[in-house]
């Protein structure tokens, strides 16, 4: 297994990455799947590390999916967090 994914504890309802295929053990979907994507939201709370966790998944999988398009893996992995507002 590679970078931002870990294996150690989990139940099989935690929607964890597979690897090297960065699928959801427990749904199938490419990860983060929605599921995964609601919990990582309330579980960190913060967007800026939760950018710093997504971005670790993002660097991993761009070893793993080396045959994925850039763009498609950045939308994939930190493209779906909601933007806060601008401070001017």
């Amino acid at each position: 297994m590679t970078g931002g994914a870990e294996r150690s504890g989990r139940r099989g309802d935690e929607h964890a990455p597979v690897t090297p295929g960065w699928s959801c053990g427990s749904c199938g979907e490419d990860w983060p799947c929605a599921t995964r994507r609601s919990r990582l939201l309330e579980e960190y709370g913060d967007r800026a590390t939760l950018s710093i966790y997504l971005g670790s998944c993002l660097a991993a999988a761009t070893q793993d999916l080396h045959g994925s398009s850039k763009t498609s893996l950045q939308d994939r992995f930190i493209g779906w967090l909601p933007r806060g507002p601008r401070s001017s």
